[in-house]
């Protein structure tokens, strides 16, 4: 495959994924994601809402930079937080160190092929992958060997240090970012299961128009296409790699 081609075969599966995290109907609440600069699909800027109440990272809006090579999806993305945050799999420089951001067929990693990076993998398992590295840190391999040896020896001030981050994160939580908590979400799809019987039919008094105004008003408070317009990036001390690719609908059908 010659390097025009290639390129243009990568910039329709990131558009394709790029889609499907923005778009209202599949977008998945706590990402907020846009292009890095203008039509630049190679990079792109992530915002990442924990929302565990059970993770010391609870309530955080991590900020990160997804960086897509030429020849993706055959080649692995990379991610880097920016700021860096203190955590044992992440180089100081903010590079996360993870299975899945490794190529597949790399000897010299260590790692089983079945974890590392392979084609069917999305920039969504990515972040999915990293949201489960933060709760379950590998303390065998650490990135940032000093908050390896911090967590070992006393978790209680590792832990005092990320609340310091957390907190500091939350205030680069975009005003117009809309997000409700998966908590909400469950109990609201709950409730709306509760009204309808197993042949789809709408016990509500208000009658199965309720329902679905219900469920449609919830899923348009996730995520705000137009909202979503509006640059949720401050503080970056990312220098862009400059790429404009321009793309059209007929080569994201391809």
């Amino acid at each position: 495959m010659d390097e025009l081609r290639m390129k243009k075969t990568a910039a329709s599966v990131i558009a394709k994924q790029f889609k499907q995290l923005t778009d209202p109907k599949t977008a998945i609440p706590y990402f907020n994601v846009e292009l890095s600069s203008g039509s630049n699909l190679f990079s792109w800027n992530v915002g990442i809402m924990i929302d565990n109440e059970e993770s010391i990272y609870n309530g955080g809006y991590l900020k990160g930079l997804m960086t897509f090579p030429f020849d993706y999806p055959y080649s692995p993305p990379t991610f880097r937080f920016v700021p860096a945050i203190y955590h044992p799999n992440i180089y100081k420089d903010g590079r996360v160190c993870i299975s899945i951001l490794h190529q597949s067929g790399d000897e010299t990693s260590g790692e089983p092929d079945n974890e590392t990076w392979s084609p069917v993998q999305t920039a969504e398992t990515v972040l999915m992958s990293i949201i489960s590295l933060l709760e379950d840190p590998n303390l065998d391999s650490p990135a940032n060997v000093d908050a390896a040896v911090d967590l070992k020896k006393s978790k209680k001030l590792y832990e005092e240090r990320v609340l310091l981050e957390v907190k500091r994160s939350q205030l680069n939580i975009p005003k117009d970012f809309l997000y409700k908590k998966k908590a909400e979400i469950d109990n609201l799809r709950n409730n709306v299961s509760n009204q309808v019987d197993d042949h789809g039919n709408s016990s509500s008094v208000h009658g199965s128009q309720s329902v679905t105004n219900t469920v449609a008003s919830s899923s348009s408070s996730w995520f705000d296409p137009q909202q979503q317009k509006k640059s949720f990036w401050h503080d970056s001390d990312v220098e862009d790699e400059e790429l404009e690719v321009e793309f059209s609908e007929s080569d994201e059908e391809q």
